[in-house]
């Protein structure tokens, strides 16, 4: 897999920071895809692979869940954004930008004016205004709308970039190298350096500005180098848990996905999840597919 793109290492915080900043955060729906129930949750039972894959299973029956991104509003750092949810083009022509494969298994969708460049428009912002853009991994219902981001830095895990740069059969991973491959500003955090410590519950975590006001967990095991993101609101954090964990359930011992690339380090991920729930029982911790849970939140948490 040859790519025009390249990533420079992150050495230290982005610039930006300021002593004790607090952020707020607005999640945003930006379009969504259909799985088979048993994709997010293990079915269990005699034809679990069956089940896992839909087959037999009426697509009228198959969950259609959120694609969202992240608003983070910094008091100096500025407007960063986390995830970019489905490219615009998707409401008109999918297979443009989620080809083919991926178009017809998973029907991705998003109404007009429902992209994130239209949504931060409807925030009294422009998407080149984005000058930071935290990817929690690089799956293709994540990487979708990488593009439209031309003037930011990208930043995510050193492993999980080099897992989606150079697996042989990246379609069976989960990536679509077109959504990445361009040459914009790659920084990636490496997790085995200087610079990186623990923060509650989470083993390995790197402070993005220097301020403490957003965080970055490592989290593998749905990708090599899954990442979530810890913002510091006023009061408690807000937890952004990517693919962590698909859905709240979960968090409370509910059916494991079926499979996760690595499920030791998957398991690992959960539990330091789970621990953080219940340390901090006022923190907001997103799921990034639980449709149930995204009508429940609200527009803006400070």
């Amino acid at each position: 897999m040859k790519l025009h793109a390249e990533a420079k290492p992150l050495k230290g915080p982005l610039a930006g920071g300021s002593k004790g900043a607090t952020v707020s955060v607005e999640p945003m729906v930006a379009g969504e895809v259909q799985w088979p129930p048993g994709f997010f949750e293990r079915p269990g039972g005699r034809l679990e692979t069956l089940k896992i894959s839909g087959i037999g299973l009426p697509r009228s029956k198959w969950a259609s869940v959120p694609c969202p991104a992240f608003l983070i509003r910094h008091p100096s750092a500025g407007p960063i954004l986390v995830d970019t949810g489905l490219h615009p083009s998707v409401a008109s022509k999918p297979t443009a930008n989620m080809g083919r494969v991926f178009t017809r298994f998973s029907r991705p969708q998003i109404e007009p004016g429902a992209d994130v460049p239209a949504r931060l428009r409807g925030k009294g912002l422009d998407a080149k205004e984005i000058r930071t853009v935290v990817m929690t991994h690089l799956h293709y219902d994540h990487s979708s709308g990488i593009s439209e981001f031309p003037n930011a830095i990208f930043v995510l895990n050193e492993a999980e970039w080099t897992a989606a740069t150079t697996d042989s059969r990246p379609l069976l991973r989960g990536y679509r190298p077109q959504h990445y491959d361009y040459v914009f500003d790659y920084r990636t955090v490496s997790f085995n350096r200087s610079g990186v410590s623990s923060y509650g519950s989470f083993a390995r975590t790197f402070d993005l500005f220097g301020d403490g006001s957003v965080r970055l967990a490592f989290t593998p095991g749905h990708s090599a180098g899954h990442m979530s993101v810890i913002a510091r609101l006023s009061e408690r954090d807000f937890v952004i848990a990517g693919d962590t964990v698909y859905t709240t359930r979960q968090l409370d011992g509910g059916p494991e996905p079926p499979r996760p690339l690595d499920r030791h380090t998957w398991k690992r991920s959960l539990q330091e999840l789970q621990l953080f729930k219940r340390e901090y029982p006022d923190a907001v911790i997103v799921p990034s597919h639980d449709a149930e849970l995204f009508k429940t939140l609200d527009d803006r948490y400070e």
